[in-house]
């Protein structure tokens, strides 16, 4: 049975819930599966989950880490896990096992998970950001504006926040009927594409998107704000090789901004500038824009920080000089 066909079987009832929504994906793209979501699915396993879960370890296990600036890192790499665990799994049963139907309680829920990781992994970049501008810009006064209960207050403000705003978002889902078609044209179950499946009213669920939309898109115009800070502070050091010092502190945040904002930023200039944008370069977008970052960023971090590299040598090394210790008392 074609896709058309079972689509239409659901979508002949009348219904105010539908019991299940049709996750299309990709159009008129054969074998996409192997290509995109298997690939995905093999680096969220070794990357996402490996890098990540070794980030949270380290930081959590060193005291010398015990900062506020690694309290933040901790939050990001956590999000981070949280966020692809909550999306590729089930990415990968949807598309490689081809179970593109989900249970409408269960794609509320898909929902709410992928963006409220995606929106409080938006905002823990801009209190990262908050953090390099204190450091450059006020570096005597760093250590008492940024505290360890201050750093708290901020990322338990974000994820309380950010869980409100997209309890709200699901919620107001509740109020459309479903009478017509149940295909979401998405490879998850996006706000956008299912509330515009409604048969009535849905002007509520616009408004709540341009909120939404609006909460995750500001956070680069603060990022620029504070680097502008960052930049006229770097401008009156005398020291060029200070400045350069001062800027290499910023380049793991740098990267990991244009990562997660730059598919967001080009696919929206490029419908602006065209008259017609393909749903397939939107879905492309969305798919970069939910899984690049969480690959990437422990890497980045690992790989640009060394005081984390240090810190994952020492690990070894007391692991490696208890394991000796061990074998010596078991000869002895």
């Amino acid at each position: 049975m074609h896709i058309q066909e079972k689509a239409a079987i659901l979508s002949n009832a009348t219904f105010v819930y539908p019991v299940k929504f049709y996750l299309s994906g990709f159009s008129d793209v054969p074998h996409v599966q192997y290509f995109l979501y298997l690939p995905v699915f093999c680096l969220y396993i070794y990357m996402t989950v490996l890098g990540n879960g070794l980030l949270l370890s380290v930081i959590y296990l060193v005291n010398t880490l015990h900062t506020p600036k690694y309290m933040i890192v901790f939050n990001l790499a956590l999000t981070d896990l949280c966020w692809s665990t909550a999306l590729i799994p089930k990415l990968l049963d949807t598309f490689l096992f081809d179970s593109r139907y989900i249970v409408y309680e269960a794609c509320l829920s898909y929902m709410f998970f992928v963006w409220f990781f995606l929106g409080v992994q938006s905002w823990t970049l801009v209190i990262m950001a908050y953090d390099r501008c204190i450091a450059i810009c006020f570096p005597l006064m760093y250590h008492s504006i940024v505290t360890k209960p201050a750093i708290v207050e901020m990322l338990l403000f974000v994820w309380v926040f950010i869980s409100c705003l997209i309890t709200c978002m699901v919620g107001f889902l509740n109020c459309l009927f479903f009478c017509g078609s149940v295909v979401i044209k998405s490879f998850f179950c996006d706000h956008g594409p299912t509330f515009h499946l409604a048969c009535n009213d849905n002007s509520v669920n616009y408004i709540t998107a341009l909120v939404i939309i609006t909460t995750v898109s500001f956070p680069p115009i603060l990022i620029a704000l504070t680097y502008i800070c960052i930049a006229i502070a770097l401008s009156r050091i005398a020291s060029g090789q200070e400045g350069l010092k001062a800027l290499k502190t910023c380049t793991s945040h740098l990267i990991i901004v244009a990562i997660f904002f730059l598919p967001v930023i080009a696919t929206n200039m490029a419908a602006a500038l065209t008259s017609y944008l393909h749903p397939n370069a939107r879905i492309i977008n969305s798919t970069l824009t939910n899984t690049i970052p969480p690959l990437f960023n422990p890497v980045i971090y690992s790989l640009k920080s060394e005081e984390v590299l240090n810190s994952i040598k020492k690990l070894l090394k007391n692991n490696r000089l208890q394991h000796n210790l061990f074998q010596k008392g078991v000869q002895s």
